[in-house]
């Protein structure tokens, strides 16, 4: 749908094209319509009043639902029983009863319209969440972040394991280890012998391990 002021803008540009030469078909798909479509805007009021199809006056179709089934349709819906079930199992349970009152999409659309088109399942308590972890270095030594991943190998079904230590400040790989099972003594293992390795030991300040998981 093309407004009015943009309506007038192209026809104004394809005048003028077609005034210094320009033939009038392609000038208009060059302005994005057809001709026929710049011929019915001159042939009616298109040009003044606009697109009135948004003000079309349209008849009521023969099987839309009256005030009063509206009514009984969302009365339903909030009855006790229904009240917390949403409209794909209201229009079947009701079927089972014998008793059909709309469609699925007609009692969406008229619960739509009086503002419970949310979830209508039973809500859970909200839980506090707990803000994520955050860890700040400024040298080494002072975060250290693990993971473990899987290495393909050459017989189908079959995984390696990749343990590995970052340093979060150097982004230095300060160890790693590779296995053919998954087991937390491995990462136990890793995190003892990275330790000595990188002389944890003799510093009064151990490093912080984070994990995507939780520290080890």
């Amino acid at each position: 749908m093309i407004g009015l002021e943009d309506r007038q803008a192209l026809a104004r540009d394809i005048h003028v094209a077609q005034a210094a030469g320009a033939r009038l078909k392609p000038a208009c798909e060059m302005a994005g319509i057809n001709l026929r479509t710049l011929q019915r805007w001159h042939a009616g009021e298109g040009l003044v009043g606009g697109d009135r199809r948004p003000q079309a006056v349209r008849p009521v179709p023969p099987h839309a639902l009256s005030e009063a089934e509206r009514a009984q349709v969302l009365a339903v819906a909030n009855a006790p029983r229904f009240a917390a079930v949403p409209p794909a199992r209201i229009v079947p349970m009701l079927a089972d009863e014998g008793v059909y009152l709309a469609s699925e999409s007609t009692f969406s659309r008229i619960l739509r319209a009086h503002g419970q088109s949310a979830h209508r399942g039973r809500a859970k308590t909200p839980k506090a969440v707990r803000p994520p972890t955050t860890h700040i270095a400024t040298a080494v030594r002072q975060v250290w972040c693990w993971d473990m991943t899987y290495l393909p190998a050459q017989v189908t079904g079959r995984w390696f394991h990749l343990y590995l230590i970052l340093d979060l400040y150097s982004r230095k790989i300060v160890g790693w280890e590779v296995h053919d099972s998954d087991h937390a003594d491995h990462a136990a293992h890793l995190v003892r012998r990275t330790a000595l390795a990188e002389g944890i030991a003799a510093l009064s300040a151990k490093p912080v391990l984070h994990g995507d998981n939780g520290s080890t």
